[in-house]
Formats: C-alpha cells, sequence, structure tokens
C-alpha cells in the first residue's frame, strides 16, 4: 500500500475581517468553510487557492503567529504582477531571485506570518 500525505498549515490570525482583506481580497484565495462556537467565539476557516490549502484560527492555542510556509509555485511572474496591480496599501511584494535558484516573492500577513511563494529556475 502507497501512503499519501498532504499537509494544510495552520496559521494564527487576530482578525477575521484583516485576514479577509489579504488572503481573500488581496492574494485570492476563497474560503472553503468557516467555524465558529457561538457569536464570540474564535473563527477557524479553511481557505484555497489552486489546489493550495491553508487553515486560519483566532483559537489562541493552535499555532504561534510570525510562521513561514513556503509553497512552491509556478506563473508566479504572472501572480506577482497581479498583486502588484491590486490597491493593498499594507503590503507590496517583490519579486526577487532566490539565493538558492529560482524566483522567490514574499508576503506577510497582518498577523507577521508569511507565505514564501518560490518557482524553480526552467532549463533553457
Amino acid at each position: 500500500m502507497t501512503e499519501t500525505f498532504t499537509a494544510v498549515p495552520i496559521l494564527r490570525i487576530f482578525d477575521e475581517a484583516a485576514a479577509l482583506a489579504f488572503y481573500r481580497d488581496f492574494l485570492g484565495f476563497v474560503i472553503d468553510w468557516r467555524h465558529q462556537t457561538g457569536d464570540q467565539g474564535p473563527v477557524y476557516l479553511q481557505i484555497s487557492r489552486n489546489g493550495m490549502r491553508l487553515h486560519l484560527t483566532g483559537h489562541h492555542g493552535d499555532c504561534t503567529p510570525g510562521s513561514t510556509v513556503f509553497v512552491t509555485a509556478t506563473g508566479l511572474a504572472a501572480y506577482h504582477a497581479d498583486l502588484a496591480a491590486k490597491d493593498y496599501p499594507f503590503n507590496r511584494p517583490g519579486l526577487e531571485p532566490a539565493p538558492w535558484g529560482g524566483m522567490v516573492m514574499e508576503v506577510t500577513d497582518p498577523f507577521a506570518n508569511r507565505l514564501r511563494f518560490w518557482e524553480e529556475e526552467t532549463q533553457k
């Protein structure tokens, strides 16, 4: 039998509206589902974009803010151009050569979590 594993990073958030402005409105993720216990309980939701899933949590014991998620990507230059064209005042990511090869773009959410998108160099 062959095993299959999929990791879903969990990122700590403190404000659902700020998280959605960043992940949904700026980065283009969609909300797959949302859970909240009661009207005032912490929120927990899954977002996704092009096969990548993230869990965002307001629960204090789930994880630590300030984490980094390393994301392998294709079409990174086009995605970077899409983000650069948006009017999001809190993040203007660059697209830079990675020291280990390829290109890298890093974005930081309002809670100090980072998504580091990396695209491998294509052979010419």
